[in-house]
């Protein structure tokens, strides 16, 4: 018994024309907008928080001299009012020192040192 094998010589197989990708004027403004996509991205974000520096430049806290206090366990930021200023409001004492420290909160820890505004530094 006798084997054949049928294998396709390259006379017989088939042409494929090469063709080259055409770029139309549609395509160019996808691709273009494709690779801009990230820069744009990251031109907003950087936009997004510069805005939190730029808010700290304008409302800092007036030039002068500041004294610092060490917060002791069991201080808070109105008995530090109170402390520094006994004749003014602590409630207005109290915003003007977070103001000068930019405090997220009125949470204190020990240890912690906070800036006192010029007009009550004296007092402490």
């Amino acid at each position: 018994m006798s084997t054949m094998q049928i294998t396709a010589s390259p006379a017989f197989a088939p042409r494929v024309p090469a063709t080259r990708l055409r770029l139309t004027a549609r395509g160019r403004r996808v691709i273009a907008a494709v690779a801009a996509f990230p820069a744009v991205v990251a031109l907003a974000l950087a936009i997004l928080s510069s805005g939190g520096a730029l808010a700290s430049v304008e409302h800092g806290a007036p030039s002068g001299t500041f004294t610092e206090v060490t917060v002791m366990p069991g201080d808070t930021l109105w008995s530090i009012a109170e402390s520094i200023a006994p004749a003014a409001d602590p409630r207005d004492v109290v915003d003007e020192i977070v103001r000068v420290n930019a405090l997220s909160s009125g949470a204190l820890q020990a240890g912690q040192t906070l800036a006192l505004p010029p007009q009550y530094s004296a007092g402490r």
